[in-house]
């Protein structure tokens, strides 16, 4: 029997602004919970890794207000290079969702790489940054993540990111 789980979402409202210059909407699937990585992240000392459900339901306050970052090359992350915000987060199945702002006036290149010719959207994915991370088992091969606080989000393609799986995309249809 598949077990259920209910559905925990949180938000941080920001007022709406018409036409925002420098706010472009988007979303994206963060990562995956009870399922381990599809390769080893940035960190994890060659382990592949899993986010336990409870870890990430326990965490995802820590992930409102946090910043999304990206690296020139779209192959990793760079802490230094902030060109978003992320607004809300929820559980949908295994999967973790956000959304947000991008910085778009302050970084053109974010739309010119998402709405570009060279790449589109469904090449893009997420990583997550953690800091506080508990292993439950150090000796593993593979470990469990009993407990972190998310510190960020990074936009990567999809092939550079730990969880294949992960999403990244525009919200077009409006500027907020």
């Amino acid at each position: 029997m598949e077990k259920t789980h209910r559905e925990v979402a949180m938000q941080v409202a920001f007022p709406e602004v018409e036409k925002h210059p420098n706010r472009l909407p988007f979303e994206g699937c963060l990562t995956l919970v009870d399922e381990p990585s599809d390769k080893a992240p940035s960190g994890a000392r060659g382990h592949r890794v899993v986010l336990t459900r409870e870890a990430a339901e326990a965490a995802m306050p820590s992930l409102l207000g946090m910043a999304v970052d990206y690296k020139a090359g779209w192959d990793g992350h760079d802490a230094r290079q902030k060109c978003g915000i992320i607004t809300s987060a929820r559980m949908h199945g295994r999967r973790l969702m956000v959304s947000g702002f991008l910085f778009a006036r302050d970084f053109p290149e974010m739309e010119e790489r998402m709405g570009g010719a060279r790449a589109t959207q469904s090449e893009m994915g997420m990583s997550f940054e953690l800091a506080d991370a508990h292993v439950a088992d150090m000796k593993a091969s593979v470990w469990t993540l009993t407990r972190a606080t998310f510190t960020g989000a990074a936009i990567l393609l999809k092939d550079k990111a730990a969880y294949r799986k992960t999403s990244f995309r525009l919200r077009r249809q409006c500027r907020g």
